[in-house]
């Protein structure tokens, strides 16, 4: 059965089919050897002999998750997930952190950084081909050299990396050109010839503070905000009016907020390019040549190419979901991280969901994630037919959470708006 509104659905079986559109992997450090260049093996020898790794999930018992292929699934599988969409979380070489949060490399550091990343890529090919059909890999570029990222996008769209590109931020200091710039425009181009979905994530786009007390507040009030940036940065600098089958996609930055933002830049848009369509406005002298170089209005442009990667949406989300668009919203747990869902998914998914129609959920949870990154749904019907969560089971809702869930999903103050 397919419901045209929210991609496919299915009336085989009795449980959804969960895909995770936000989880994590990477390799152990030391494994990102084999997959770098020769030239670069002595040096990362030095490097990771020194290295400290600051992460303390990443040197625990359960650092594993992030690689152990059959731990992972099984895992995954006990909490109603059959696929995901897997996201950047260990170190690559040469970088001084994770690189959802590194800060754009310096020209001197820019040519082990991209060796690094690269190797990345390789891992996770290798990562996503030992689980058919049940992984799409998100893979990484820098903007410094774009005719490098160019190359591999196309690199990573043959090697079966089906999560599509990770956007790297351009906070203020980075350096680089805004992402409005046209400077950009290979990589939308490519992308959109090849069907690469645009990932952006929360993390990446925040402009470093300093680890003091009320940086580390600050950082956590703004970074959301930060990421949203991409959205207005590609639909003001046009980047969909050239390119309209690009897909941009904006993960873990919550989504009740996307309403109200659509609503806000679409003012701004009609104020903007009043010159060129009505009478003039205090701000249309700001606005001259926008209506011919950026095409459609905001909403427009989220209608046609946008979605989000809601992760574990929040309960006071879920009414806004005709406005965001129901055939854009897309679960995730966030699996490895302490903030995502897992052990309880299934609760996760109830606090959220329970009493809509299920054809509602199943696209929530599944279908979209699916028709975007090019899932196989029969196939991962199959796998659910054992293992997902039961229409009945996401019936009802959640009386209390578990005592020991730690995602955000379930905290008292969880109806808090998320910018």
């Amino acid at each position: 059965m397919t419901d045209d509104r929210y991609g496919p659905t299915d009336d085989r079986h009795d449980r959804y089919t969960v895909i995770s559109a936000d989880c994590h992997a990477g390799a152990d450090l030391l494994d990102y050897r084999p997959y770098l260049a020769k030239e670069h093996h002595e040096a990362f020898d030095a490097w990771a002999a020194t290295y400290v790794n600051p992460y303390e999930d990443l040197l625990a018992d359960t650092a594993d998750r992030n690689w152990n292929s059959e731990r992972r699934l099984a895992e995954l599988e006990a909490d109603g997930i059959v696929a995901e969409v897997v996201f950047p979380n260990t170190i690559p070489p040469f970088f001084p952190s994770a690189s959802l949060m590194a800060p754009a490399p310096t020209a001197q550091e820019f040519e082990r950084r991209w060796a690094g990343l690269r190797a990345h890529n390789r891992w996770l090919a290798d990562f996503c081909a030992a689980a058919p059909g049940r992984r799409a890999g998100v893979f990484q570029i820098l903007l410094n050299d774009v005719h490098e990222a160019v190359r591999e996008i196309r690199w990573a769209a043959d090697a079966g990396l089906t999560g599509g590109l990770l956007l790297p931020g351009t906070p203020p200091g980075s350096g680089l050109p805004e992402l409005y710039s046209s400077a950009y425009d290979p990589i939308w181009a490519v992308c959109a010839e090849l069907g690469v979905p645009v990932n952006h994530h929360a993390g990446s786009a925040s402009p470093p503070l300093g680890e003091e007390p009320a940086a580390r507040a600050v950082f956590m009030v703004e970074t959301t905000w930060f990421s949203h940036r991409a959205l207005w940065h590609l639909v003001f600098g046009g980047a969909f009016r050239r390119h309209p089958a690009l897909k941009l996609v904006l993960t873990e930055q919550g989504s009740g907020w996307i309403p109200g933002v659509l609503d806000m830049l679409d003012y701004y848009h009609g104020r903007l390019v009043a010159a060129a369509t009505k009478a003039s406005t205090a701000e249309s002298k700001f606005g001259a040549g926008l209506a011919a170089a950026m095409g459609k209005g905001p909403s427009e442009v989220w209608r046609d190419n946008c979605f989000v990667g809601a992760s574990f949406m929040r309960p006071h989300e879920v009414p806004l979901r005709d406005r965001i668009g129901l055939d854009k919203i897309m679960w995730g747990s966030d699996y490895p991280h302490d903030e995502g869902t897992y052990p309880y998914s299934r609760e996760g998914l109830r606090i959220a969901y329970a009493g809509l129609p299920r054809e509602e959920i199943a696209a929530m949870v599944g279908g979209n994630a699916a028709r975007l990154y090019g899932f196989d749904l029969a196939y991962l019907d199959s796998l659910a037919a054992k293992t997902g969560p039961t229409v009945d089971e996401l019936a009802q809702p959640l009386a209390a959470p578990p005592a020991d869930a730690t995602s955000p999903v379930f905290a008292r103050g969880g109806s808090v708006r998320v910018w």
